[in-house]
């Protein structure tokens, strides 16, 4: 049987990948004119037009939304034939690496993971990307261009690789003179206050909302923000109660904010926090250094 020609699947995976056959072509080091001629033989082998014009662009078939996945995985298996074993040579690695996580991440461990990088890498270079309310989490890290998302609620695919950081637990915290302090912290009294909500999707409810509801006591939301920071700000000139992680106290403490800490009354479950990764990078030996490094810095305490 006659094997394929390999440079079509390569030229393939590029073109659904950048979805313009100039964009193709300048990742392959081509002439768009040689790239559009490679499109015209995929086409032919495939028995279908892969990519179809839209207005001034073009947009993948139902046929080549199905084998991009598929296409993917095998370049990126190809590739790995013909790269050197489990060596990587730190001192010279030219590499982005692109992490997903929240600001609150960044705050604690961003100064400290690239410091650490840099001890044995100098040349990386380390991206922070935005989370998203959108759920795509699993797109992100299958298009390759995510190498890690970290964060203690995103849902993924059966296939994504997930490993723990570290575990923490819910407290809450109020400017320094709130009326909470008066008196012991019960749930109806940690119920009685408006508290904030920190979700990139907007949520006011979540494990708080359930507990408290053992307790026939229930909460108002009254503030709902994107980050743990923001909400902080908020504390100061409010009645506002703000549930948050308890490793980011010392942090909180150095903006000198008049604020106060408490136990929540709660049987909280630990939150887990925990760095995902594609497949496609498990055996790759600088990814899986960058995987290692995180590890490291996250059991130091920030």
């Amino acid at each position: 049987m006659q094997l394929p020609d390999m440079n079509l699947l390569v030229a393939l995976d590029a073109l659904l990948d950048e979805g313009s056959v100039v964009g193709a072509a300048q990742r392959m080091n081509l002439s768009p004119a040689a790239m559009s001629r490679t499109l015209g033989r995929i086409r032919d082998a495939l028995g279908d037009p892969i990519l179809v014009r839209a207005g001034r662009g073009l947009v993948p078939t139902p046929r080549a939304l199905a084998l991009r996945e598929q296409v993917s995985a095998l370049v990126e298996q190809a590739g790995q034939v013909f790269r050197s074993g489990d060596e990587v040579d730190l001192p010279n690695l030219e590499r982005a690496f692109n992490i997903r996580t929240n600001d609150l991440f960044i705050a604690l461990y961003g100064a400290q993971l690239l410091r650490m990088m840099h001890e044995q890498a100098p040349r990386t270079v380390l991206r922070f990307v935005p989370e998203s309310p959108g759920g795509d989490d699993d797109s992100v890290l299958r298009d390759g261009r995510t190498d890690l998302i970290i964060s203690s609620t995103v849902e993924l695919g059966p296939e994504i690789k997930v490993q723990s950081l570290f575990h923490t637990e819910y407290i809450g915290l109020a400017r320094r003179d709130h009326p909470i302090f008066d008196a012991q912290i019960t749930p109806q009294r940690f119920a009685a206050y408006p508290q904030i909500s920190v979700s990139r999707r907007g949520r006011a409810n979540g494990p708080i909302d359930v507990e408290l509801a053992n307790f026939k006591a229930q909460r108002r939301v009254a503030l709902i923000t994107p980050s743990f920071h923001s909400a902080m700000f908020s504390l100061p000139d409010s009645d506002l109660i703000l549930p948050m992680p308890a490793n980011i106290l010392n942090s909180v403490n150095k903006l000198g904010l008049p604020l106060r800490s408490f136990q929540i009354p709660l049987p909280l479950e630990q939150v887990t926090v925990m760095q995902a990764w594609h497949p496609r990078f498990q055996n790759d030996p600088a990814h899986r250094w960058l995987r290692q490094t995180l590890k490291a810095c996250c059991s130091v305490d920030p």
